[in-house]
């Protein structure tokens, strides 16, 4: 019989991959960017939001907070690096208006990110309680990105075209949460398993979709460049 340690190692392996490449997935977009000298309607936001849902799982991930999770930080770790560049180069090619505004957000993340690491270290004892607390948030952020996929989900049944809808990234976007469903089964962890067991269900309705929508979808349609699925690798 596999020991639940080592299948939890493994399972957790194969979902660093899987999120490398999802962290990895939006390159294309920020090489129009570069190419183009300008970030035309993208948009910061998912990455902006991306960052600190990463910062706050590489935190929930440390010795003191929740330990024997470091897959969680691993993976965090790259994912924040990656948003780092992809920010960066929204700064570089923005006007100063929207720079702006990102560096407020930025700013209101960092404010936010500083207050739920020291309030847990100063106000919050025991690994047990840490978890909650920590995790508790790093889920409400997941929660909140949902509202990305369930955007673009909407915009499908508005235009019966999936065209927006990248059908290998929606497939990513399952497995991915498949794998962190498991890993969080395994040595049950809720934070891990609840928010990815969100993720699966959408990825289910995503497919779903793209089945029902595929043939009315008008491939000739050129995509306007505001549509974009910011692809997540969180566990």
């Amino acid at each position: 019989m596999v020991n639940p340690s080592t299948a939890r190692f493994v399972i957790g392996i194969v979902g660093n991959v899987i999120s490398v490449g999802l962290f990895l997935s939006p390159v294309p977009t920020f090489w129009r960017i570069i190419r183009n000298k300008s970030v035309e309607n993208f948009k910061p936001l998912p990455y902006i939001a991306t960052i600190l849902n990463c910062a706050l799982w590489v935190f929930y991930g440390m010795p003191f907070v929740h330990p024997d999770s470091t897959l969680v930080q691993t993976i965090n770790g790259f994912g924040f690096v990656v948003e780092a560049v992809y920010i960066s180069i929204f700064f570089i090619y923005s006007n100063w208006t929207k720079r702006r505004t990102m560096i407020w957000r930025l700013l209101g993340e960092l404010v936010l990110f500083v207050a739920v690491v020291l309030g847990t270290l100063l106000a919050v004892h025991g690994t047990k309680k840490r978890t909650i607390v920590v995790g508790a948030f790093c889920d409400v952020m997941n929660v909140i990105m949902y509202a990305s996929p369930l955007t673009v989900m909407r915009m499908v049944i508005k235009t019966k075209s999936v065209k927006y809808m990248p059908f290998w990234l929606s497939v990513a976007n399952l497995a991915n949460g498949i794998v962190w469903l498991i890993y969080g089964l395994i040595k049950f962890d809720p934070w891990i398993a609840v928010p990815n067991g969100l993720g699966a269900f959408f990825g289910v309705l995503q497919l779903i979709l793209y089945g029902v929508y595929y043939k009315s979808t008008n491939w000739e349609e050129d995509a306007p460049n505001e549509v974009e699925i910011p692809a997540s690798g969180k566990p």
